[in-house]
C-alpha cells in the first residue's frame, strides 16, 4: 500500500497523519472525525476534562462511540506537581482499561508509560526538539519520535524539518514531522523527506469538527506565516500564536521579575505553574465557543500559509491522501 509506513503499521491506521493534542481545542468530535477520516485522533486530558466539561472515563467512551477506529491518549509528563502527576498515571491507567494502545508523550522522562504501555502491547511516541532529547527518549525505550519543528505552533522547537529528521534519522525509530504542514504539499514534502508521517495541530483547528470560535478559526485563515510570532507571557517559555493588536500592545517578552524566576533552579517550577494556571484559565475563556475578548492568543504554527479555508476534516484527508498518490512514503 502506498501509505505503509512504520507509523501506521503501529498506529493501525490508514494513512500517516495525526492530529495533534491541542489545549483547548481537541474537543472529543474532532479527536473522533480524524481518527474515523483514517488519521489518529489524539486525546488530551485537560482539554477533555477541563475544557469541554466531561467525566474522563465517560469522554473517552463518547469518543469510542463516536468512531471504532485507532484512538490515542497525549500524556504530559510533568513533575512539578505531585497532583498532577498523579492524576497523569490515573489517566493512563483508564486509557489503557479502555482499550488505547497509543500515546503521544512530551516533555519528562516516558519511561514509566513506555512500561505501562509495552505491558498491553501498546506503542508510545515522544515529542522531541533536538538529538538530545531524542537520545534520552530512546534510553527511556519509546517506539517512535515525533520531532517538533521550528514551525510549530504551541511551543515550538528550534531547528527546522529537514535538519531534525537529519538530526534523528540515525536513531532507528519512525520519526513523525510536528509543525509547518498546512496543506497537500507540505504533507508529501515531509514524507518525500523520509518521515512516517506528519502531526497537524493548526489545520485541524479551522475544520467544521472543532468547537474553537469562529473568530479563532477566521485568524487562522487570514494569517500568513509571517503573522506567527513567539511570546513568552503565556506560559513562560516561547509560546507560537499569531500577532494581533493586543501581542503587539503587551509585548512578546516576560517582565524582568518572571525571567529571572524562571532561571533559577527551584523556583522556576512555581513560576511556570504560576503561568500555567493562568494561561488555563484564559485560553479556556477566549479560545473556545462564547464571548471573544480583546486579550486573545490564538496559538498557531506558521503552517497557516497553507490554510485558506474552513473544511471539514475528511475533506482535508482525502485532499492530502489525493496529492500523495504517487509517493511512496519511505519507512525511518
Amino acid at each position: 500500500m502506498i501509505f505503509d509506513t512504520i507509523f501506521t503499521k503501529q498506529a493501525g491506521v490508514e494513512f500517516p497523519i495525526m492530529c495533534g493534542a491541542m489545549y483547548p481545542c481537541s474537543n472529543p468530535e474532532l479527536v473522533a472525525a480524524v481518527s474515523e477520516a483514517g488519521g489518529l485522533g489524539i486525546i488530551q486530558p485537560l482539554s477533555l476534562t477541563y475544557v469541554h466539561g466531561y467525566d474522563y472515563l465517560e469522554g473517552i467512551r463518547y469518543i469510542r462511540r463516536l468512531t471504532k477506529k485507532p484512538v490515542a491518549l497525549n500524556a504530559t509528563v510533568e513533575k512539578s506537581s505531585k497532583i498532577y502527576e498523579d492524576r497523569m498515571r490515573k489517566w493512563i491507567d483508564i486509557g489503557i482499561e479502555e482499550g488505547i494502545r497509543f500515546f503521544d508523550t512530551s516533555l519528562g522522562n516516558p519511561k514509566w508509560i513506555v512500561e505501562k504501555a509495552h505491558a498491553v502491547g501498546g506503542i508510545v511516541y515522544h515529542k522531541v526538539t533536538e538529538r538530545k532529547w531524542a537520545l534520552k527518549a530512546v534510553e527511556a525505550g519509546v517506539d517512535g519520535l515525533i520531532a517538533v519543528n521550528d514551525r510549530a505552533g504551541g511551543h515550538a522547537g528550534n531547528h527546522d524539518l529537514r535538519r531534525l529528521l537529519d538530526d534523528i534519522r540515525d536513531l532507528g525509530l519512525p520519526v513523525i514531522c510536528g509543525g509547518g504542514i498546512g496543506d497537500e504539499k507540505d504533507f508529501v514534502e515531509a514524507i518525500n523527506m523520509g518521515y512516517a508521517g506528519v502531526m497537524m495541530a493548526t489545520r485541524f483547528i479551522a475544520t467544521e469538527e472543532c468547537t474553537a470560535h469562529a473568530d479563532y478559526k477566521k485568524a487562522i485563515v487570514d494569517a500568513g506565516e509571517t503573522d506567527i510570532v513567539h511570546t513568552e507571557r503565556v506560559t513562560g517559555v516561547p509560546l507560537s500564536v499569531i500577532r494581533t493588536e493586543y501581542v503587539d500592545r503587551v509585548g512578546i517578552k516576560a517582565g524582568w521579575l518572571a525571567r529571572t524566576l524562571l532561571k533559577h533552579r527551584q523556583l522556576k517550577k512555581i513560576m511556570r505553574l504560576i503561568y500555567a494556571l493562568r494561561s488555563l484559565r484564559q485560553l479556556k475563556k477566549s479560545s473556545l465557543n462564547g464571548k471573544m475578548s480583546s486579550k486573545d492568543y490564538y496559538q498557531a504554527g506558521k503552517s497557516v500559509h497553507g490554510i485558506h479555508s474552513i473544511e471539514n476534516v475528511k475533506s482535508i484527508v482525502n485532499r492530502f491522501v489525493l496529492e500523495a498518490q504517487t509517493v511512496r512514503p519511505i519507512e525511518t
